[in-house]
């Protein structure tokens, strides 16, 4: 039986090249996935999707497309470049807004929700020999915050505001995917890395196998100080190896969006197939564990699309 990495990429090399084999020939819907970088988590889960959509969606092609995740994610979809895509909350709501700190130039106002997933943990991790524990140890050492302007980074920025730092304080400040943040490290070039993802993600996996890793706690204060959509959370211990103990740190809602030029009927069917598809997801990547149907409507920053408000509506989550 093939292994996972070998599946998920055979199959986004169908989904990018073919489309699905046994779909009619004259497909009368195209949607493109838009995920982030290859080693985070968005991937492996926007593979599993087109799956999903690609068999589920009546005389759909489907294609997974790798990017620096939320903020290009969003801009996409305002553009008309992505049917679907993954993004941080926090992300979705500077959207919203037109926050130009963020990334988003004017209002992104075609942007709808499909639904709420799974929580992104703020992951701070650094290698052992570097001797960073807590926040207060980053000052003087290098990190790397994320592809600029990306969710992982907006988030980096929200924590140092809340703690009074800033990028200055650090030694050095890179702004990398996570598999580069990741060699770095390796290679004793950088000492910590900061990673929004969800629990287990792989680029952390492979550091914490190559090198003793410490993850840095995140106190309950900072995420009472930011409020929604961030609150505290847990890395429970044992996620990576190394990991003796629990780890206090931040969480923050993952939201699918699409754009409000996609077809009611093609919005709904996104929304049912997530949830009658959940098994595949968490095949895909364990994070999807955390996608429960009653928390698929819950503090959403941005309006759902018409299609998925009557999936959540037949499923008695609206009224």
């Amino acid at each position: 039986m093939l292994n996972l990495k070998t599946r998920i990429l055979a199959a986004s090399a169908v989904v990018l090249t073919l489309g699905f084999g046994n779909l009619p020939a004259r497909a009368s819907e195209f949607i493109n996935v838009l995920t982030g970088g290859t080693s985070g988590v968005y991937y492996p889960l926007g593979v599993a999707l087109s799956e999903i959509y690609g068999k589920g969606i009546e005389g759909a092609r489907t294609q997974v497309q790798a990017t620096k995740a939320s903020v290009e994610n969003l801009n996409l979809l305002q553009q008309g470049k992505g049917e679907i895509g993954f993004s941080l909350g926090d992300s979705v709501k500077a959207a919203w807004e037109g926050d130009a700190e963020a990334g988003f130039s004017k209002k992104l106002d075609k942007l709808r929700a499909i639904a709420a997933i799974y929580p992104n943990y703020i992951q701070i991790v650094a290698s052992k020999e570097s001797g960073i524990k807590d926040l207060a140890d980053l000052k003087g050492k290098s990190l790397s915050v994320g592809a600029p302007k990306s969710g992982t980074e907006l988030n980096a920025r929200a924590i140092f505001e809340a703690i009074g730092m800033k990028y200055e304080d650090l030694s050095r400040t890179e702004y990398l995917p996570f598999g580069e943040s990741v060699e770095l490290i390796k290679n004793r070039q950088l000492d910590a890395t900061l990673q929004s993802a969800g629990l287990g993600v792989a680029s952390i996996k492979d550091l914490a196998v190559s090198v003793p890793i410490n993850v840095v706690s995140v106190p309950t204060e900072v995420a009472e100080k930011l409020g929604a959509p961030f609150q505290a959370a847990t890395i429970p211990a044992g996620t990576y190896d190394g990991q003796a103990d629990d780890v206090p740190t931040l969480a923050v809602t993952n939201i699918l969006v699409t754009n409000s030029d996609v077809s009611d009927e093609t919005a709904y069917q996104m929304a049912k197939l997530l949830f009658e598809h959940l098994d595949q997801l968490v095949a895909a990547h364990s994070a999807a564990k955390s996608i429960k149907l009653e928390d698929a409507v819950k503090g959403l920053p941005i309006p759902l699309h018409p299609g998925a408000e009557r999936y959540f509506k037949e499923k008695g989550l609206i009224q």
